[in-house]
């Protein structure tokens, strides 16, 4: 009890101290000379954000902390003139940076526009005449869409994220960026064209409205491209959550990035006079997107009542998706809320911090623990509490109970689970394996983890005869909230695909065709073997093993193949499976369907399309739609 007691004031000190310590932005001074900018660009993790700052190795660029609607209705929080995005020494025009090139192409005006100029003396982006940028320029809406990618993925791959670099899921390593793709309501992330795409249009009193000027829009599309290169097998998933997953993540990152901004939080909390639930600048997402297309104060808001009952049998992703964002916006508000009980002195904004932090790092962190395929809610919740655990094993605050409870009253966990994901365990369990291995060398190469896998396939319920393909494999340095590191991770992601005839007439046109449902599993280790996390998503096909774990694997793999084989012929019914409409100017198809079907050596397979269709389509197959209209 005692040593309980002291982990809880430590945690405590450690919190204050992180929040007391921080100081305002610094204000301008001359960057460093670049020769000795590219010398400390190698070890600028080990400098704090302010030092980073002072020395250049941080570029202020001026861009709006929600949206244009927002500057306009809360002049507070209209243009951030402090926002500082990360610098590198291979800058160019475009802007143009080591994981992102702005390609200012309108596809409905068939036009080019020039770059904005990276001018190194200056150190910063200018416009073509070398002038400052204007806010209503093509080449601020260039560089601030710019700015905020870099800086959201910055923090993505930060040790407070992911703890790694990050590839996008498609040959290449730069995502192309298309700020004002041309005429439609409408912002996506398309893994084909490897590029996000942005565009414009006019409301009915003549406004224009640039997505691309969102910062909510902007993230949400980001986050689609960096899940779809960290599991990029969901986009074979037919099951409705993994789309509506896909959405989750972009909405939360949408969400919380905001809430990283200083100024925000301290106005939001003088808005709110301390009240930090109903606000819809709190909870809404894309104020001015939603207003123009919708008629709302935001697109979607993560401040919802839906559970999963209220969802079921939907194939509508970003109506399921809220299910989700709901039960992390309501697990912030608790969090928030016990803060400031436990620390009376301490001021809202100081307190939301605290909370956004704390949450970015385990809604983040906990990417890493998911399955290579087919997510569900319920697998992102035992990824959160597992990465929790391993982080915070003490768990003096309860923080673990209270997101439990969260997921529970949501309906994504069920009530009787409670209890066993509250048991003490061993923060790492050592596995014993037939085949001895060393994780360093296992970590080497596809090569090394291929042979580990294979020498050892009946310990790990891998069938014998089936070809297992490396979807990655990859180490990671995660922090926990208070900066300390927790012990390096090694992860292996693997899959194989089980062949299925799809039989009888519920699949149409499909009928006596063959499809390949996906399996596989993520094993995250630690330096010495021990397993962190295992998440798996089995077949049905023959397996060596222990009795009980080969029975209990079968049982899931038997609904995991008839669940992918009812939900295909819902969707085959339902029309919502085909080829992607479109012209023959631009990237944007007119019509996009839910699923596209690919042939592939005589084997088809099933692909959601990763487009955000943000107009009228969302509500589609409750208006009688076949497909989602994109524009």
């Amino acid at each position: 009890m005692f040593g309980k007691a002291r982990s809880r004031r430590q945690s405590r000190t450690r919190e204050r101290f992180s929040v007391a310590t921080r100081r305002p932005s610094s204000p301008a001074v001359k960057p460093l000379p670049i020769e000795q900018r590219r010398r400390l660009y190698s070890v600028r993790n080990l400098l704090g954000l302010e030092a980073q700052k002072d020395l250049g190795l941080r570029l202020r660029v001026p861009v709006y902390f929600k949206d244009p609607l927002v500057a306009q209705n809360f002049p507070g929080v209209g243009i951030d003139n402090d926002f500082y995005t990360p610098w590198e020494p291979g800058l160019a025009d475009g802007p143009t940076s080591a994981r992102f090139a702005v390609v200012d192409y309108d596809a409905s005006l068939d036009a080019l526009q020039p770059p904005a100029k990276w001018n190194t003396r200056q150190c910063a982006y200018v416009a073509p005449n070398g002038k400052e940028l204007a806010k209503s320029s093509s080449h601020f809406r260039q560089v601030s869409a710019w700015a905020v990618l870099q800086a959201t993925l910055d923090h993505f791959e930060s040790g407070a994220g992911l703890g790694r670099r990050i590839l996008w899921g498609f040959e290449g390593s730069r995502l192309i960026v298309v700020p004002q793709a041309g005429y439609g309501e409408n912002a996506y992330y398309d893994r084909k064209s490897k590029s996000l795409q942005f565009y414009y249009f006019d409301t009915e009193d003549k406004k224009r409205i640039y997505t691309c000027l969102s910062s909510d829009i902007v993230n949400h599309e980001l986050a689609h491209a960096i899940l779809d290169g960290i599991r990029p097998y969901y986009l074979e998933a037919v099951t409705p959550e993994t789309a509506a997953f896909h959405e989750f993540v972009g909405d939360i990152t949408a969400l919380l990035m905001v809430f990283r901004n200083n100024k925000f939080r301290e106005d939001l909390a003088k808005r709110t006079g301390g009240k930090l639930d109903g606000d819809a600048l709190l909870s809404g997402i894309a104020h001015e997107f939603g207003e123009a297309v919708k008629g709302e104060d935001y697109l979607r808001s993560a401040k919802n009542e839906l559970k999963m009952r209220d969802v079921k049998g939907s194939f509508e992703p970003h109506r399921t998706s809220q299910v989700l964002t709901g039960a992390i916006f309501g697990f912030l508000l608790k969090l928030s809320v016990q803060y400031r009980t436990r620390n009376k002195s301490t001021s809202v904004a100081r307190a939301l911090w605290f909370t956004v932090q704390r949450i970015q790092t385990m809604v983040i962190q906990a990417l890493d623990l998911l399955p290579p395929v087919e997510v569900t809610f319920w697998d992102y919740a035992q990824a959160m509490l597992r990465a929790e655990f391993v982080a915070n094993p003490t768990d003096p605050d309860n923080y673990r109970g209270m997101l439990i409870d969260v997921f529970v009253d949501r309906g994504i966990l069920d009530l009787s689970e409670r209890e066993r994901l509250l048991t003490p365990e061993p923060v790492f369990a050592r596995t014993s394996l037939t085949v001895p291995y060393d994780v360093g060398d296992l970590a080497s190469s596809r090569a090394a983890a291929y042979r580990f896998l294979d020498d050892n396939r009946a310990d790990l319920l891998i069938p014998r005869n089936v070809d297992l393909v490396l979807a990655d494999v990859f180490s990671s340095q995660k922090l926990n909230n208070t900066g300390q590191k927790l012990p390096r991770q090694f992860i292996i992601q693997y899959v194989w695909r089980e062949e299925l005839t799809l039989a009888g007439s519920r699949f149409g046109q499909y009928e006596g065709k063959t499809t390949g449902m996906l399996c596989g599993a993520t094993l995250v280790l630690d330096p010495s073997g021990n397993f962190i996390h295992w998440a798996r998503k089995p077949g049905t096909l023959a397996l060596e093993g222990t009795r009980a774990a080969v029975a209990q694997e079968m049982t899931l793999g038997t609904a995991r193949k008839d669940l992918y084989l009812d939900t295909l012929a819902r969707r085959i019914q339902a029309g919502s499976v085909g080829d992607a409409i479109g012209g023959n100017v631009g990237l944007l198809a007119g019509s996009i369907p839910q699923l596209t079907a690919v042939d592939v050596g005589g084997s088809l397979r099933f692909e959601l399309t990763p487009h955000l269709s943000s107009g009228h389509g969302h509500e589609s197959e409750m208006e009688g739609r076949r497909w989602h209209l994109s524009s």
